[in-house]
């Protein structure tokens, strides 16, 4: 039987994850988590830990402090992968990615190497209570993503995704260097550039109603000069190359 795992970071969530877990393996029996907790002050990783006691499908892994999006997803990433899932979806904790898409991402995954659930799929936008500000940023960014790198996708910094092992096995993972929402558009980046077929589905994007956003100015501006970045690296041919030495091993 196929195994997929749902790699959910977590910082102070602790409102949302009993919630969350019961939601999510009710979709479907080949479906596991991995609690990526970084340290959270209001002990989401200490209650994580005892919902994995009493459910095998749950599993934690414990980082020593807030570290970023995009490094807690690598590490759910090598961690799914030593342990040979079949499919690894990124998911957030805070309810605004809906568990009932989960069994259309494990449908779409049988044609697609990587699906992308997105909020601005055939021209409508299904996002509920951002205000229009917040709306206005996403949408835009995203076509300024698109129009810099020339991903094939209706939306570029969505985090709902499921990959294909092989995708993520085939990307040097090392040498990803991205941490905020540009993390998102490089991973579909590079899994494009692999020659791997990259798909969407509509999902319903709900704003968090329990606990506090991790959107910030500097993730922003990351997005802003990442994706330029990526296109040189890119038409220079050294999207595999050097390992960036601020990253960790």
């Amino acid at each position: 039987m196929q195994r997929a795992l749902v790699i959910i970071p977590t910082y102070n969530e602790s409102e949302n994850l009993p919630r969350l877990v019961p939601s999510v393996l009710s979709r479907d029996e080949r479906l596991e988590i991995l609690v990526v907790d970084d340290n959270s002050p209001d002990g989401t990783g200490r209650l994580a830990d005892e919902i994995a006691a009493a459910e095998s499908r749950v599993h934690v892994l414990h980082r020593a402090g807030k570290q970023g999006l995009g490094t807690a997803y690598l590490a759910g990433f090598k961690w799914g992968i030593e342990r040979e899932y079949d499919f690894l979806f990124e998911m957030d904790a805070d309810f605004s990615h809906d568990p009932t898409h989960l069994p259309h991402f494990l449908e779409a995954i049988q044609e697609y190497d990587l699906v992308l659930g997105s909020r601005y799929l055939h021209g409508r936008v299904t996002v509920v209570n951002w205000p229009m500000g917040r709306l206005l940023l996403s949408y835009f960014a995203n076509l300024y993503a698109r129009w810099v790198t020339g991903l094939p996708i209706a939306d570029a910094t969505g985090g709902f995704k499921c990959f294909r092992r092989e995708v993520l096995e085939s990307i040097s993972l090392d040498r990803v260097e991205s941490n905020g929402y540009a993390f998102q558009i490089e991973m579909s980046f590079r899994a494009w550039k692999k020659g791997f077929r990259l798909g969407e589905i509509p999902i319903m994007f709900v704003d968090r109603d329990v606990g506090e956003s991790k959107m910030s100015k500097k993730i922003i501006r990351e997005a802003v000069w990442r994706v330029w970045r990526l296109r040189a690296l890119s038409l220079l041919g050294r999207l595999e190359g050097r390992r960036d030495p601020r990253l960790t091993p």
